[in-house]
């Protein structure tokens, strides 16, 4: 009997048509997995997975399901475009699906627990990485969106990672980089970027009422916001969020206006963010860390 193209994308295995864009080695296609997995490429800037799909529910339209623990990419980017305006219009591209599909698009959502990513790329606009639920880690990797771009409710560690926003006319913030969703003093979940450049408006935006984020030791370009979190659109109290800078530096770390409930940590108060083992990463992470 036939395969079916939902049944292909299924299997264990991700399987591509190879493709040309821009002089560099792209895929065009879907990945899935299934099975432990472990994908290495030739680099983030020479590599890419790339698909464009529209869907109803944004988990259809991913560029790449990662359902499988211990599932690891190197040297790989995943982009998310249409492919009909991707040269004119790509940082536009969530606005010209065509009708019934302008629901926000997803790049990856990561169900299961234990999921690395070194000298990955993640190419898109709105929710780029979808970070749902276990504990990840990222590693010189450079991921690009426009408002709450990295979101979920992980427990996820992004080390020496380049941030970087297109700016969002449409909406009044512009631009920000997460979207935390913790929601409880009991849940362990949170992003921490370690080292690494961002170029943004905000930092951060309250998603949940016990949000955590924190930025140690990281470049903070000059577009950052003077107060650098937000609250827009969120109605919740702000007793409890966790938004925290670190020894940060560049000429967006210097504002004294930051938001109110947001903090400058102490060396003590950071020492359990700073390392692998928040993520308990000596006991997975690979032996090349």
């Amino acid at each position: 009997m036939a395969m079916g193209t939902s049944d292909l994308f299924r299997l264990p295995l991700i399987l591509f048509l190879k493709a040309i864009l821009s002089g560099l080695s792209s895929m065009l296609g879907k990945g899935f997995t299934e099975k432990r997995y472990t994908y290495q490429c030739n680099g983030k800037g020479r590599t890419a997975i790339v698909w464009s799909e529209s869907s109803l529910n944004n988990v259809e339209s991913t560029v790449l399901r990662a359902e499988a623990p211990h599932f690891i990419a190197f040297g790989v980017s995943f982009k998310y475009f249409f492919f009909f305006f991707f040269l004119v219009c790509l940082q536009q591209c969530g606005m010209m699906l065509p009708l019934g599909s302008l629901l926000p698009h997803k790049i990856d959502r990561w169900l299961p627990d234990q999921i690395a990513f070194y000298h990955c790329g993640f190419h898109s606009t709105h929710n780029t990485l979808f970070d749902y639920k276990g504990r990840h880690y990222y590693d010189n990797c450079y991921i690009q969106g426009s408002v709450d771009f990295i979101f979920g409710h992980g427990r996820s560690v992004f080390h020496s990672c380049e941030i970087f926003v297109i700016g969002d006319k449409r909406v009044k913030i512009r631009g920000s980089v997460t979207a935390q969703n913790r929601e409880s003093e009991n849940d362990y979940s949170g992003f921490s970027f370690v080292k690494g450049k961002v170029y943004s408006v905000c930092l951060g935006r309250a998603k949940g009422p016990h949000s955590r984020v924190f930025f140690a030791k990281t470049y903070l370009s000059k577009t950052i916001a003077p107060q650098g979190w937000i609250n827009w659109s969120y109605d919740g109290s702000t007793e409890n969020l966790f938004h925290a800078e670190y020894k940060c530096h560049g000429p967006g770390s210097e504002s004294k206006e930051r938001a109110a409930w947001s903090r400058e940590l102490t060396e003590e108060e950071v020492a359990p963010f700073l390392f692998i083992d928040c993520i308990d990463g000596t006991h997975w992470l690979p032996v090349w860390l």
